[in-house]
C-alpha cells in the first residue's frame, strides 16, 4: 500500500475511507518483528511455550502491532506526514495463518497553523475479531510539498 505522494488535505473530507491493507500473519513475521523490537518473550517465537501458556500458537507482540498501524497510516498519508498521537486497544491475537485487514476512516480534520491534522479511526481485524482498534492524529504534509 505504500505511496510516494502525500495526501492532499484539501481533497479530504470527514468520513473518507482509507484503502484496505491486508497483512498475512506468518510465523516468520511474528518472530522477526518480535526480535526487531527486542521482545524475546517465548510466546512470540516458541509454539510449544505459547501452547503451554494456553494459546494455540505464537502471537504478535504489542510493539509490532503498533508498528504495523503506523505503517498503515503513514503509507496512506505519505512521507511528509507525521504521527502526532496514537491510541489503541488490543483484542484478538494475531496468530500465524491468519490475515490482519487494516481499515480506517477520516474522523476529523483540523487546521493547526499551516498544517492539517487528520484524526483517523482505524481497525485491524483478523479471523477472530479486532486485533487492534483506535485513533491517531496525523499531521499531513503542507499543500504542494
Amino acid at each position: 500500500m505504500s505511496t510516494t505522494n502525500n495526501i492532499n488535505a484539501s481533497s479530504l473530507s470527514v468520513g473518507d475511507s482509507l484503502p484496505k491493507f491486508e497483512l498475512p500473519i506468518t510465523s516468520r513475521l511474528v518472530v522477526s518483528s518480535a526480535i526487531a523490537t527486542q521482545d524475546f518473550q517465548d510466546v512470540h517465537h516458541d509454539k510449544a511455550a505459547a501452547q503451554d501458556k494456553g494459546t494455540p500458537d505464537i502471537f504478535m507482540n504489542i510493539l509490532s502491532s503498533n508498528g504495523f498501524v503506523g505503517r498503515y497510516l503513514t503509507d496512506w498519508a505519505g512521507p511528509g506526514s507525521r504521527i502526532k498521537n496514537i491510541k489503541f486497544n488490543l483484542g484478538a491475537p494475531n496468530h500465524p495463518g491468519d490475515t490482519m485487514v487494516m481499515t480506517g476512516e477520516v474522523a476529523e480534520l483540523n487546521q493547526e497553523g499551516e498544517y492539517t491534522i487528520a484524526k483517523i479511526e482505524f481497525r485491524g481485524k483478523n479471523g477472530m475479531g479486532n486485533h487492534v482498534s483506535g485513533s491517531a492524529l496525523l499531521q499531513l504534509a503542507k499543500e504542494g510539498a
